[in-house]
C-alpha cells in the first residue's frame, strides 16, 4: 500500500503584463503560464494583470520568466504605494506616448488622404509627395506593430498587431512598386478613388492612403480605448485615493504627524473638520457628522460621538475627533473594499472564457484567409490590384480587440459603480449566479429589522404629567440599568427629551424579571412589566404590542399607571421597499430566523412575506437552502452572523450585510456595504445590466467579424473603410462598457410602495 502525497499548497501571485493588444495575446499568456506544472492563470487584458495560481515551490519569477517567453513584458508587483505611484506615472508616460504618436501620424497622413480621396487637388507630382509623407508613417508610426509582429513570429504566434503590420507593409510595398517600376511615378499621374473596391482601369493605383489609414486609424482607436479603458478603472482609484498619506497622532508628547505606515492600533489620532479619517478606529473624545459617501454609498451624513465606529476615509463634516485606532493597514475596512474590488476586476465570466478560446485561433485563421482571398482572386484571373485589396481588407477590418475587451471593461466598470453604491461582489461568478436568482432567505434580526432594541410607540395617559415628562422621568430610573430595554428606554428619553443632565435619582432598586424603580423629583417611578388591569388607553396599546411582538413596559408613577411603553428590534427605513421590489422582480422572499415564531410572523405580516421559518438554528438555516436548491430554485442567502455563515456558505450566492460578523463576510459572495437591505435589489439590477452589457459586447465582437470578413472577401470594403471599422468595433465596446458607470439605482426609492420608517414597530403602506 502506497501512501498518498498530500497535495501542493497553492498560492496565488499577481504579474502585471505588457504588451497585449487583443484577446489572442490572453489565451497565449494563459496558455503558457498553464504548461507549468500545476499552474492556472486568469489574464485581464483591460488591466494588464495575469492572477496565478501555482504550487508554493514555484517561485514567481519562473512566472515571469514564462510571460517573457511568450513574448511579453512581465513584472511582479512592487510595494503597494510604490506600485500605485508607479502605476500612475507609467500611465500617464504611455498616455503622453500614444498621444504624441497619434498627433504626427495624423499631421502626415491627412494630405495623403485628402490627396488620395479628391482627384481635382491632385497636381503635377502629387503622389511623391504623398509618398514622402506616408513612409514615416508606414515605418516610424506603425513601428509598435512591426515590433509585436516580429516579436510574435519568433515565438510562432500572431496577434492583432501581425494584421495591422501586413497590411501596412502590403499596402505602402506595393504603393512603393507601382511608383518605382509601375508606371504611377510618371507627371500628371491621375487615380480617382471610391468608397467601394472597383475593378482596375488599367492604370496604375496607389494604395498610400491605405498605408497611413491603417496606422492613423488603429492609433486612434488604441488612443480612445485606453482613455476608455482607464476610466472603467476610475473608481477603483477614487477608492486608493481615500487612503491617508499622514495622520496626526496626540500622545504624551503631544500633537505630531506621522506616516500612517507608522500608526498601530490603539494609538489615538485627530480628525479636524474636513479631514478623511486615516484608518479604522472609534471616538473616544468629540461629536460631529461624517461624511460615509465614498466609501459605504450612504448619501446622508452620519452622527458619531464617544465610542462610535468610524470607518478609514470618510470625511469629518463637523467638530474636531479623537479617534482610538482599531484597524490598520491590510486590515481596514477600506482595504478590504478595495481588495474586493480588485479581485472582482480579475476574475472572467463564462462568456469570456469562450470568446477567449475562440481569439485563441482567431488570428491564424484570418492570416490563412487573407491569403486564400489572395490566392484565389489571382487564380481566377482577377486584377493584381483587385486581389491585393481584398487581401489586406481581410487583414485589417479583423478584430480580436473587441472579444478581449467585451468582459473585463464592463466588469471593471460595473464593479467600481457597485462599490460606489455600497454593493462589493467577488467576481463575474457572483454577477452569473445575482442575475439568475430566483429565491432570496433574509435573516431577520440585523438583515430586515435594525438588530438593536429600540423604542417603537408610546402610549401616555392625559394628564398633568404629558407624555414628554412620563419618558424623562422613566429614562431618568433606567439609566441606572444595564437590561437592553433599559438602555432603549434611555436613549429614546435623551433623543425626545431636552439637552440637559438628567434628573438625580434616589432610592434606585432593581428587580430581576420585573424591572426597575426610584425616586425623581420626589416621585415615585417604577419601570417594568405590566400586571393588574390597566386602564383602557394602555389595555388597547399593550394589546397592540403583543401582537407585534414587542416588550410591552408599563411606568407607573406614585403607584398609578401614567405610560405604557413598547420596545422592540424594528424594521430598518427601507426593508418593506426592498421585499417589495425584489417581488417586482421575480424574487420570492423566504423568512428564517432563529428568533420566536411572534416576531417573526409579525415582521413577515409587515413585509408581505408569506413563507416564515422560526427558530431556525444554523443548521436547519442550512438545511433549509439544501432543501430549497434540491427543489430546483437559484438561492440568495442574506445574513450577519455567525449563525448564517453555514447558510452563506451553502447557498448558490451568499450575501453579508456589511455590518455584519466578519465570519459571515467571509463566507459571503456579495456583501452590502452599507448595510442597507434595499441596497440588495440595487445590486440585483446592476448585476443584470452588466451581464446584458457583456452579452451586447460580445454579440457585437463576434457579428462585427461575422459581417466585415466576408464583405472584405469579395471586394466590398476598402482598406481604408476595414482600418476604421476595426479601430470603431474596440471603442463602441468599450464607449458601450462605460454606460455602467453612469448607472443609477430605480427611482422606485422614495415612491409609494412604502415609507422610509417604521411606525408603531410595522412597515406604514402608503
Amino acid at each position: 500500500m502506497t501512501a498518498v502525497e498530500p497535495a501542493a499548497e497553492l498560492v496565488v501571485t499577481d504579474i502585471t503584463v505588457g504588451g497585449m493588444t487583443c484577446a489572442a495575446c490572453v489565451r497565449r499568456v494563459e496558455k503558457k503560464l498553464g504548461k507549468l506544472a500545476g499552474v492556472t492563470a486568469s489574464v485581464n487584458l483591460a488591466t494588464g494583470l495575469a492572477r496565478v495560481s501555482h504550487p508554493a515551490d514555484v517561485a514567481p519569477e519562473s512566472l515571469v520568466a514564462a510571460v517573457e517567453q511568450a513574448g511579453y513584458q512581465a513584472a511582479l508587483p512592487v510595494r503597494e504605494d510604490d506600485e500605485e505611484s508607479a502605476a500612475a506615472d507609467g500611465e500617464e508616460a504611455e498616455s503622453r506616448r500614444e498621444r504624441e504618436r497619434l498627433t504626427v501620424t495624423a499631421l502626415l497622413a491627412v494630405p495623403v488622404l485628402v490627396l488620395s480621396m479628391v482627384p481635382a487637388l491632385q497636381f503635377r507630382d502629387w503622389q511623391w509627395l504623398c509618398f514622402v509623407l506616408a513612409a514615416p508613417v508606414a515605418v516610424w508610426s506603425a513601428w509598435p506593430f512591426h515590433v509585436r509582429a516580429l516579436r510574435g513570429l519568433r515565438h510562432s504566434t500572431a496577434t492583432m498587431d501581425t494584421l495591422v503590420s501586413l497590411g501596412t507593409v502590403a499596402s505602402f510595398t506595393w504603393s512603393a512598386y507601382a511608383l518605382f517600376l509601375g508606371g504611377a511615378g510618371g507627371p500628371g499621374m491621375r487615380m480617382s478613388f471610391s468608397l467601394l473596391p472597383s475593378a482596375s482601369d488599367g492604370g496604375a493605383h496607389l494604395y498610400l492612403e491605405a498605408a497611413v489609414s491603417v496606422p492613423l486609424f488603429v492609433l486612434t482607436g488604441r488612443f480612445l480605448e485606453g482613455r476608455a479603458r482607464r476610466g472603467t478603472g476610475a473608481a477603483l482609484r477614487s477608492l486608493a485615493e481615500l487612503a491617508a498619506k499622514k495622520v496626526t497622532v496626540r500622545d504624551e508628547l503631544g500633537e505630531h504627524s506621522i506616516p500612517i505606515e507608522r500608526l498601530r492600533v490603539g494609538q489615538t489620532f485627530v480628525v479636524r473638520p474636513g479631514e478623511r479619517v486615516a484608518t479604522d478606529g472609534r471616538v473616544t473624545r468629540g461629536t460631529s457628522a461624517v461624511d460615509l459617501s465614498l466609501v459605504t454609498g450612504e448619501s446622508e451624513p452620519v452622527e458619531v460621538g464617544p465610542g462610535s465606529a468610524l470607518v478609514g476615509g470618510a470625511v469629518n463634516a463637523g467638530g474636531l475627533l479623537l479617534v482610538a485606532a482599531t484597524a490598520v493597514g491590510a486590515d481596514t475596512r477600506l482595504a478590504r473594499i478595495t481588495r474586493l474590488v480588485t479581485e472582482a476586476q480579475a476574475g472572467k465570466a463564462r462568456a469570456q472564457r469562450l470568446a477567449d478560446a475562440v481569439a485563441g485561433v482567431f488570428v491564424p485563421v484570418v492570416l490563412a484567409l487573407a491569403v486564400t482571398v489572395l490566392g484565389f482572386w489571382l487564380g481566377a484571373g482577377a486584377d493584381p490590384q483587385a486581389a491585393l485589396t481584398a487581401c489586406v481588407a481581410v487583414l485589417v477590418v479583423a478584430c480580436p480587440c473587441a472579444l478581449g475587451l467585451a468582459t473585463p471593461t464592463a466588469l471593471m466598470a460595473a464593479t467600481g459603480r457597485g462599490a460606489q453604491l455600497g454593493v462589493l461582489v467577488r467576481g463575474p461568478q457572483t454577477l452569473e449566479a445575482l442575475q439568475q436568482v430566483d429565491t432570496v432567505v433574509l435573516d431577520k434580526t440585523g438583515t430586515l429589522t435594525t438588530g438593536h432594541m429600540t423604542v417603537a410607540r408610546v402610549t401616555a395617559l392625559p394628564g398633568a404629567l404629558g407624555q414628554e415628562t412620563v419618558v424623562r422621568l422613566a429614562g431618568a430610573v433606567e439609566q441606572g440599568s444595564e437590561h437592553p430595554i433599559g438602555q432603549a428606554v434611555t436613549a429614546y428619553a435623551r433623543r425626545t427629551g431636552d439637552a440637559g443632565p438628567p434628573p438625580d435619582v434616589t432610592d434606585f432598586a432593581a428587580v430581576p424579571g420585573h424591572g426597575v424603580s426610584g425616586r425623581v423629583d420626589g416621585l415615585m417611578i417604577e419601570v417594568g412589566a405590566p400586571d393588574g388591569r390597566l386602564p383602557h388607553e394602555l389595555a388597547t396599546a399593550l394589546t397592540a404590542a403583543e401582537a407585534a411582538a414587542h416588550t410591552p413596559v408599563l411606568v407607573r408613577v406614585d403607584g398609578r399607571a401614567e405610560a405604557l411603553i413598547a420596545v422592540g428590534d424594528v424594521l430598518r427605513p427601507g426593508s418593506y421597499r426592498a421585499v417589495d421590489r425584489l417581488r417586482r422582480l421575480g424574487i420570492r422572499p423566504v423568512l428564517a430566523t432563529g428568533d420566536r415564531a411572534a416576531p417573526a410572523e409579525a415582521v413577515a405580516a409587515a413585509l408581505g412575506i408569506e413563507e416564515v421559518h422560526a427558530r431556525c438554528t444554523p443548521e436547519g438555516k442550512a438545511a433549509l437552502v439544501r432543501e430549497l436548491r434540491r427543489g430546483g430554485a437559484r438561492v440568495a442567502v442574506v445574513g450577519d452572523g455567525v449563525n448564517d455563515a453555514a447558510a452563506l456558505a451553502g447557498a448558490d450566492l451568499g450575501i453579508a450585510m456589511g455590518g455584519g460578523a466578519d465570519v459571515a463576510i467571509g463566507a459571503a459572495d456579495l456583501t452590502l456595504a452599507r448595510g442597507d437591505i434595499e441596497v440588495l435589489v440595487d445590486a440585483v439590477r446592476l448585476a443584470r445590466r452588466t451581464l446584458g452589457t457583456i452579452r451586447a459586447n460580445l454579440a457585437w465582437a463576434f457579428g462585427y467579424n461575422v459581417v466585415t470578413v466576408p464583405l472584405a472577401m469579395v471586394g466590398l470594403l476598402d482598406p481604408m473603410v476595414a482600418a476604421a471599422a476595426m479601430s470603431a468595433s474596440s471603442v463602441l465596446v468599450v464607449a458601450n462598457s462605460l454606460r455602467l458607470r453612469g448607472w443609477r439605482p430605480s427611482g422606485s426609492r422614495g415612491r409609494a410602495h412604502g415609507t422610509r420608517g417604521t411606525r408603531g414597530g410595522k412597515a406604514v403602506v402608503r
